[in-house]
């Protein structure tokens, strides 16, 4: 780990580990997530790491509030807990001065897409009381708040309940994340913002054409409304390379960063390995979505231990420090800490 990478703030927008926290007994979850997350997390020298949670198919549509609650009880039980470790951030106050932390690294909570709301946006309220910080409205199919990037052919903007949502959304405080909307609800998303909107994981289309990336237009866009585009790790999003690599990541991370600006980009790693490894029976291999390979990984970058590999390669590009350290965490910490 270099020294820039030690003294730096990380802040990952995006680590889907609280899925399988909560696939555990009660009774072990916080010692699962001391044992197996926190090491990870500190080898990464991560500081942040925002915990989306995302309801697998299983528990939808009727199961799908109940999960979440369980998952957000399961990310209130690992930080009590750990409180010598972690610390659950529920308010932008509470990221606001990384030194109150105490060296404590700081976790997030967010909704990967809102299977749980559906039209009962009032629940957007409660989830925000539990402490969720981040919102998207879908994933890659459609929701009652609009279409996921995987609809992209119907062509549609935000429903009535996501205009609605939106609105609400601001007046919360919580921010609207726009990874996995579709382009059309993406633009919609971004004529009604006020206030920043993030990218918790997308990478750049221009080069690697896949829906889940996002355009030109819409990189600017996100700048415009002070927001962070956190580039994603998923090697599938980066490149249709055999073998990928870092450089890949730090090609679509110079990239955003020429095109939206430096205090505009971010890093929302999508570490998926352990839960596909842990989810997916043989049966089932190999695992495409969306039409892409989804067990494969760039090497070194399998989970957050790695994190220290991605300053190494903007390093190497020659990137100031002053744009390494904002990319790194402080770009992401700041919008998160605006109400």
């Amino acid at each position: 780990m270099t020294d820039l990478h030690r003294d730096a703030v990380v802040a990952d927008a995006h680590n889907d580990l609280l899925m399988l926290v909560a696939r555990r007994p009660k009774e072990n979850w916080s010692e699962y997530f001391r044992e197996r997350w926190i090491p990870q997390l500190r080898e990464g020298g991560i500081d942040v790491q925002v915990l989306p949670v995302f309801i697998d198919d299983e528990f939808r549509p009727e199961g799908s509030l109940r999960e979440t609650l369980r998952m957000i009880e399961a990310a209130h039980r690992i930080a009590e807990a750990n409180s010598d470790e972690v610390l659950l951030c529920t308010t932008a106050a509470d990221l606001a001065d990384l030194a109150d932390r105490d060296g404590r690294i700081a976790l997030v909570l967010a909704l990967e897409g809102c299977p749980q709301i559906d039209n009962d946006l009032e629940l957007l309220q409660t989830l925000h009381r539990l402490g969720v910080r981040m919102v998207s409205f879908t994933h890659f199919g459609r929701s009652a708040l609009g279409d996921g990037s995987g609809e992209d052919a119907t062509g549609s903007r935000l429903t009535h309940a996501g205009v609605e949502a939106v609105g609400l959304l601001e007046e919360l405080g919580v921010l609207i994340d726009v990874s996995h909307v579709g382009r059309g609800g993406v633009e919609h998303i971004l004529e009604l913002a006020t206030k920043p909107v993030v990218a918790s994981h997308s990478s750049a289309c221009a080069l690697r054409e896949h829906h889940r990336n996002l355009t030109d237009d819409q990189l600017r866009g996100i700048a415009a409304t002070g927001g962070v585009v956190c580039v994603n790790f998923f090697a599938g999003f980066l490149t249709d390379a055999e073998k990928p690599t870092v450089e890949h990541l730090a090609d679509h991370i110079e990239y955003v960063v020429d095109v939206a600006g430096a205090d505009h980009v971010g890093l929302g790693s999508d570490f998926v390995a352990e839960v596909f490894a842990e989810k997916i029976p043989a049966c089932d291999r190999p695992l495409i979505i969306q039409g892409l390979e989804a067990e494969v990984f760039v090497p070194g970058l399998e989970g957050p231990a790695g994190m220290p590999l991605v300053t190494d390669a903007l390093l190497r590009r020659g990137l100031p420090e002053a744009t390494i350290r904002k990319v790194l965490g402080t770009n992401l910490i700041r919008v998160l800490s605006k109400e």
